[in-house]
């Protein structure tokens, strides 16, 4: 892990970054921001011109790939940036210019050890496509097969690695503060980030998640996932079958080729819904980019970087306040949350029936095109706090993604309700899944996997507990040493604000250099 002071300088640069965009206007102005936050937020921005309107994505971009990741994971969590800066985040764009085609070749002969000739037979220089973390090309295999190739950055998994660990660092001191701060569960947000990346940075991983999605949805008519190539995947180069179709953002080149808008609507918001409760794993990056449609109807879904898992105890826990919510049981899916634990038990939980009763109610009925799906998940965020309640970020995965699914759907299909689609799918869910004969054949299954389990177990207890009794060790846990907790071991606090000033300071000259120059 970096020093201290390199973090400091790192944070004072992004945020200066931020400043010249707008970016720490809010942050100074919300009331549940901690004062040390505050107040590094006035360095940062010290001598800068600030424009009337935040920039947010515009920001992120200027900072990095990194950042612009966390930007597209933190526009999920109007909670913890507010909403006006998640709105603004939505609208960000990971595009950024193309590396060269013989570093692109160079990244594909070294992964493989052998020459790209005798991998592909042809493959187009300029790419398709180039994001932050990799770019694609379209190529012909050896054996003729037309193929996207998926090849990473050179060097940004370091990069990525070097930023992640100055995130860390920022959460753990930002949740230490305690208060709002603490509720808030930073340290579980970056966390969960650092999984997401760190799957997107190894494409093997990408590739079994294409692999695993196209196994559950095989059931499923009218929507597909592309092919692997294995031979020609490692982990920094995927090789998936080519996609011949119309992107779902092109409704009117849809209109031409005869497809039915309001089926196609509705027939993927019904493939996330199998995806989210039936199978527990579902794409989280489900917006237009990465979806087409073939000439026989089609969806074919690409980009599986992000995805999503649910346990099935909590999709038996969505699938019920999903219809609960479309149905007005509020009562029900307050004791839910009671239930998971999602409220803690102080509260009244018909106080919380009620608090979601305003948010649920003026929804009931209405077309997308009055009340979507995104505005009522947004409500029930801002009851959170009222509540206690703890982010789970399983849920606001699931939230983001569904607010996607909705805006691809209403632009289908701008009448399109997602409750009267979703609640016969929920509710027929609900009844093979927590039905009498479900329940009954559940508790046979646990009881009988329990008694199975019993001598193993037994054998596990002797081997961890020592004759003379006692509970075994608890293992391990990482930890991240907090800048004023080695101030007192090692150096008084004066020693950091000298390095923020330092930092600050030579962030401020290259920033007056560079407009100087």
């Amino acid at each position: 892990m970096a020093r201290p002071s390199t973090h400091i300088f790192r944070l004072l640069k992004w945020g200066r970054t931020l400043a010249r965009h707008g970016g720490l206007r809010g942050i100074e102005r919300d009331s549940n921001t901690p004062a040390p936050v505050r107040r590094l937020a006035r360095i940062a921005r010290f001598g800068t011109f600030q424009p009337a309107e935040p920039d947010y994505a515009t920001a992120f971009k200027a900072i990095g790939p990194a950042a612009i990741k966390l930007g597209q994971s933190l526009a999920t969590r109007p909670d913890l940036v507010g909403d006006e800066a998640a709105e603004n985040l939505l609208t960000l764009q990971d595009r950024l210019p193309p590396v060269s085609f013989e570093s692109i070749r160079q990244e594909i002969e070294t992964s493989f050890g052998q020459p790209l000739e005798a991998l592909f037979e042809s493959i187009d220089p300029d790419p398709v496509g180039a994001a932050s973390i990799a770019q694609v090309h379209k190529a012909v295999t050896s054996d003729g097969r037309t193929v996207a190739v998926k090849v990473l950055r050179p060097g940004i998994r370091q990069r990525f690695a070097r930023d992640i660990d100055t995130y860390e660092w920022a959460a753990a001191h930002l949740e230490a503060l305690g208060g709002e701060a603490a509720r808030l569960r930073p340290r579980l947000t970056i966390e969960n980030f650092k999984r997401w990346t760190n799957r997107e940075l190894d494409l093997r991983r990408e590739a079994a998640s294409a692999s695993e999605l196209s196994a559950a949805m095989k059931g499923f008519a009218g929507y597909t996932i592309p092919e692997i190539d294995w031979d020609r995947t490692n982990g920094r180069v995927l090789t998936i079958e080519w996609v011949d179709g119309i992107k779902i953002s092109e409704v009117e080149a849809l209109k031409a080729a005869g497809h039915d808008l309001p089926e196609l609507a509705q027939r993927l918001v019904l493939a996330f819904l199998t995806q989210a409760i039936s199978a527990g794993y579902f794409h989280a990056d489900m917006h237009q980019g990465n979806l087409f449609v073939k000439a026989d109807g089609t969806i074919v879904a690409i980009d599986f970087g992000i995805m999503g898992r649910i346990d099935r105890r909590a999709r038996q826990w969505l699938a019920e306040i999903l219809y609960g919510l479309t149905t007005g049981n509020y009562q029900r899916v307050a004791e839910i949350h009671f239930e998971a634990q999602y409220v803690p038990a102080h509260h009244n939980v018909h106080e919380f029936a009620t608090a979601l009763r305003a948010v649920g109610e003026p929804m009931r009925g209405k077309p997308v095109s009055e009340l979507s799906v995104g505005q009522m998940l947004d409500g029930l965020f801002a009851i959170t706090r009222d509540f206690d309640m703890q982010t789970q970020p399983h849920l606001l995965l699931l939230q983001k993604t569904m607010v996607m699914v909705e805006g691809v759907a209403t632009q289908l299909h701008p009448q399109i309700n997602m409750w009267d689609v979703a609640a016969p799918y929920v509710r027929s869910w609900i009844r093979d899944e927590l039905g009498p004969e479900a329940a009954l054949a559940d508790r046979l299954r646990e009881d009988f996997g329990t008694l199975l389990r019993l001598p193993e177990l037994v054998r596990r207890l002797e081997e961890r507990i020592p004759a003379k009794g006692g509970a075994p060790d608890a293992p391990p846990l990482p930890e991240i040493p907090l800048m004023w907790e080695a101030g007192k071991r090692t150096r008084s606090w004066a020693g950091y604000l000298l390095a923020a000033a330092l930092g600050g300071g030579a962030v401020w000259a290259i920033t007056v250099l560079g407009w100087l120059g």
